[in-house]
């Protein structure tokens, strides 16, 4: 009989290819291995050398969002999980972050962090979703809502402005690029609301500042930013 049910529970983990003795299609082995994020500012997620700090760009300007919850660096094998997810239509990976990033959600909740009324997916401009045809960020939002409970709201943010694309910008020029560049939806409801912005990777936080700014005009009442992986600087930790 423990032959049978393992039979029907076996899983091949996604990054080794060998089988996996958990529910999910990773190994223990190869989750113990990924670039788990650690030492996190307490604001912006941007690895320091010791725990519990606050870096000196949030103590300088502190952020519009209370903070980030990032399971990861950016760094491999995430990094090209993220990549091949985003890019190449390879919704198994993505499911499967979104899957370990709820789990480290539902513990921080565990340990008395505020839990969000609704899921905010970053948005895509129109011409940037009908040519990947999808937008990740709403993927994982929804992923997200599954498994915690919390409703997903795909429409209340809206891109009015099909600007150039973040990865090649600096973080002034990110700024730059991101002026008017969102709009709150028609539907949008979020007066009085603790809302959770959903990205797939954290950068210069440029995308969440200008969101966050939006959503706390609009009354929002708290806004945190969920996402999968935090760039480090680059000279290495704070």
């Amino acid at each position: 009989m423990e032959v049978y049910i393992w039979l029907l529970n076996v899983q091949t983990c996604l990054l080794c290819d060998e089988p996996s003795a958990t529910q999910q299609p990773v190994c223990g082995p190869c989750k113990h291995e990924l670039p788990w994020l650690q030492n996190p500012c307490q604001r912006c997620a941007l690895p320091l050398s010791m725990p519990g700090l606050t870096c000196g760009g949030c103590l300088k300007h502190p952020p519009a969002f209370a903070g980030v919850h990032a399971p990861w660096l950016y760094d491999f094998p995430v990094d090209s999980l993220i990549l091949r997810f985003k890019h190449n239509s390879r919704w198994p990976f993505g499911r499967l972050l979104a899957a370990l990033l709820s789990q480290s959600l539902l513990d921080s909740y565990q340990q008395a962090q505020p839990r969000p009324d609704v899921l905010l997916p970053v948005p895509l401009s129109a011409a940037r979703q009908r040519q990947r045809g999808y937008n990740q960020c709403v993927m994982l939002g929804q992923w997200l809502s599954d498994h915690l409970d919390i409703p997903c709201q795909a429409h209340w943010l809206l891109r009015t402005q099909d600007t150039p694309a973040q990865q090649a910008l600096d973080a002034k020029a990110r700024k730059r690029n991101l002026l008017n560049a969102f709009a709150l939806g028609p539907d949008a409801q979020v007066r009085g609301l603790h809302v959770a912005l959903v990205d797939d990777v954290l950068t210069t936080g440029a995308t969440a500042q200008s969101l966050a700014l939006l959503l706390l005009k609009a009354g929002a009442k708290r806004v945190d930013v969920y996402c999968l992986a935090r760039t480090p600087k680059p000279d290495g930790p704070a």
